[in-house]
């Protein structure tokens, strides 16, 4: 798969949203929803694909919580790929600008990613992790000794998300209610919301929603 942008590639922020191929086939859904909250004007919606989903977004190796599947230790490698060769390849051929404002946003394993990756670097001024699997083993630990960089953050979890029967996925409800706290108690500009269903529900509709609350906040 190609990157996909959508909207103003000049545009003074640029939205990056790392997914698989569910998450491009509704990326057109997508943007139109984040269009008809915020002005389409100054903003982009650009999709980079990933190739292994349970390695490349991924920070450290878990064994199998469900099925036979493991998951990587990629996630440094991703964000480098993403800071020294996509961004930079995506500036030269759009054009760099000064001031401009990164936003990560993805979904499941993807806004584990993106709340990672905002609190490896200071590059990404808004985070919007929807949906995002903060049940993953260690991410607890983690999160209590790494305070995130970007302005604004948003977090998302569907009602029934942490209703499950696997003892390790169920715990994502608590370890999104402690997530909120710290970033609060950082004075980061945050939100938790709480969208209905579970997991698979309406990815487009709570991605567009994540990331335009993101793009209103000042504290960019």
């Amino acid at each position: 798969m190609d990157n996909i942008i959508w909207g103003n590639a000049k545009a003074s922020r640029w939205v990056i949203q790392l997914g698989d191929s569910h998450d491009r086939d509704v990326l057109e859904s997508e943007y139109e929803q984040i269009k008809q909250q915020v002005p389409a004007e100054d903003w982009c919606l650009i999709f980079i694909p990933i190739k292994d989903w349970f390695s490349d977004l991924t920070p450290w190796k878990v064994p199998p919580v469900w099925g036979k599947q493991a998951f990587g230790d990629g996630a440094m490698n991703t964000l480098k790929i993403l800071l020294e060769e996509e961004i930079p390849r995506l500036e030269g051929k759009y054009g760099k600008q000064e001031g401009r404002q990164y936003i990560l946003s993805g979904y499941s394993l993807a806004g584990l990613f993106a709340l990672w990756a905002g609190m490896e670097t200071d590059f990404f001024r808004g985070i919007a992790a929807v949906s995002p699997s903060l049940w993953y083993p260690g991410w607890k630990t983690y999160m209590e000794s790494h305070t995130p960089k970007a302005g604004a953050i948003y977090l998302s979890l569907g009602k029934k998300e942490e209703k499950v029967r696997n003892q390790i996925m169920r715990q994502v409800g608590d370890n999104i209610r402690t997530q909120y706290e710290q970033l609060t108690q950082a004075g980061i500009q945050t939100i938790l919301e709480w969208n209905e269903g579970n997991h698979f529900q309406d990815s487009e509709k709570r991605l567009a929603k994540g990331i335009a609350w993101v793009l209103k906040q000042k504290a960019l």
